[in-house]
C-alpha cells in the first residue's frame, strides 16, 4: 500500500522531470508497468502538433521513487552522453511529412523510440540524420 508521503514525493518526481525536460503534463505520459525487479517506467513524450507519442526513455527500479530518481538522472545528463538524431517520417495512410528528434546510443535505438507502442509498418520514415556535435 502506498503511504501519502510516497504519493506526494512521485508527484515532486515527476514534476522535476517535467521541469528539467521543459514539458507540460500534456505532453508526458510516466507509464509504469510491473517488471522481473519490481518496476518499469517508461517515459513517453506526446507532441501537441502531430498528437503522436513516442518513448523518451525506459528505466527500471525496485519502487517509483527508485525508479523516478533513476529517470531523473538521466534526464539531467542525457544530453552530454547520447547523440542527437532528426527523423523525417509520416503516418502510412498521411502524406503530411514530420520531423521529430531524438537522443539515443545508436540509430536502432532512435527508430524503436520512433516505433514504441505502434506498429512498425504504419509509419513511413524517409530518413534518419545524426546530427552535428554543437
Amino acid at each position: 500500500m502506498v503511504k501519502k508521503e510516497d504519493d506526494i514525493e512521485i508527484s515532486r518526481l515527476q514534476q522535476n522531470i517535467e521541469s528539467y525536460l521543459g514539458l507540460t503534463t500534456d505532453s508526458l505520459v510516466f507509464d509504469y508497468q510491473e517488471a522481473a525487479s519490481g518496476i518499469s517506467l517508461n517515459l513517453i513524450t506526446v507532441n501537441a502538433k502531430h498528437e503522436q507519442s513516442f518513448l523518451f526513455h525506459s528505466e527500471e527500479g525496485f519502487t517509483k521513487q527508485d525508479v523516478l530518481l533513476k529517470m531523473l538522472d538521466y534526464v539531467k545528463t542525457y544530453k552530454e552522453k547520447f547523440s542527437s538524431y532528426t527523423i523525417q517520417w509520416c503516418l502510412k495512410d498521411d502524406s503530411e511529412l514530420h520531423t521529430s528528434y531524438f537522443r539515443a546510443k545508436n540509430i536502432m535505438d532512435t527508430l524503436e523510440k520512433l516505433h514504441y507502442g505502434r506498429d512498425a509498418g504504419s509509419l513511413i520514415v524517409f530518413s534518419v540524420v545524426l546530427n552535428p556535435i554543437a
